[in-house]
């Protein structure tokens, strides 16, 4: 474990002595704000991560939203289920185009794979 640290270091001193950290945009300005400050010290970080995930404030609407549709589908009859279907199907597209917009990976495949999963256990017998 050791080792590993010196070898990021010698990396990190290397790029130094190549002047590969000079003229790095935002040099010399101060950093922004932090949108966090607001959050106790000790769980800024974990903010961090999860708002990196796609866990953020609109991310988890669109979640709990998918959720709200999915107790609805539950207990619809037939004929409502494919109006709340199409609808969840939104929401499901649009949490893709959300998580994209941030930058995060998404798999269309296990999006789709989910789905299926979710219309099995939602199917009519």
């Amino acid at each position: 474990m050791n080792l590993n640290w010196h070898i990021v270091e010698d990396l990190i001193k290397k790029a130094q002595r190549e002047g590969q950290f000079e003229n790095l945009p935002g040099a010399g300005k101060p950093l922004p704000p932090d949108e966090f400050a607001h959050y106790p010290e000790d769980i800024r970080m974990v903010m961090r991560i999860l708002k990196n995930s796609g866990h953020d404030d609109e991310a988890q609407f669109v979640k709990e939203e998918m959720g709200e549709l999915q107790l609805q589908m539950k207990r619809a009859t037939h004929q409502e289920k494919t109006e709340l279907e199409k609808q969840y199907n939104q929401k499901l597209t649009q949490m893709n185009q959300l998580l994209s917009k941030k930058g995060i990976q998404t798999n269309s495949n296990a999006f789709k794979q989910y789905q299926s999963q979710i219309d099995a256990k939602l199917k009519w017998d």
